[in-house]
């Protein structure tokens, strides 16, 4: 049995969540989020509590198992207090603002970098050097996190780019001979 798959899901009060033909929907106060469960998977609701489980010990159940309830788990916990990610912003002139649902760069290239955020994602900036990054859907704010990271990413001489705030970036020394007083 899947050690992670057997665990229930609390629900809180003020969340509610519905199974509807294969299709589980959640509605909370940060938005509302469904799954299409796979066959060989049942969900069921119980009082306060999600438990899944499997119909067959085949692979494929067995590695759906543990998959399904932690995607449920996301999307009870993204609709009742929903997901954030922070980058950080290094380097001189870099910056960024938000215009409504656009995150405008300035990133060191030639022109400014409009990324558009998708719908149920929303941008804060502190100082101009970092986002916060905030929605009900883990995976969703996890790619925009990753795709605005992706536009200038950390160099590792002088650690110029944009990197998640938890990140370390790995330094390297640079030229040898400068540091040492050669020509």
């Amino acid at each position: 049995m899947s050690r992670i798959g057997k665990l229930p899901i609390t629900v809180p009060s003020n969340v509610k969540v519905a199974i509807d033909s294969g299709v589980v929907k959640t509605n909370g106060p940060a938005g509302s989020l469904d799954l299409s469960v796979r066959p060989g998977i049942s969900v069921e609701v119980k009082g306060t509590e999600i438990i899944v489980t499997r119909d067959a010990e085949t692979r494929e159940g067995r590695s759906l198992h543990g998959l399904t309830r932690t995607l449920i788990a996301n999307m009870v916990k993204g609709v009742s207090e929903g997901f954030t990610k922070k980058l950080d912003i290094v380097g001189v002139g870099y910056k960024a603002d938000v215009q409504g649902n656009v995150v405008n760069l300035a990133l060191g290239y030639s022109h400014p970098v409009r990324y558009e955020l998708p719908k149920n994602v929303t941008a804060t900036v502190e100082k101009q050097t970092a986002i916060t990054l905030k929605g009900p859907d883990k995976q969703v704010v996890g790619q925009v996190a990753a795709d605005i990271r992706a536009l200038r990413p950390p160099e590792p001489y002088k650690g110029k780019g944009i990197k998640y705030s938890d990140e370390v970036i790995r330094r390297k020394a640079g030229k040898a001979g400068k540091a040492a007083g050669g020509k």
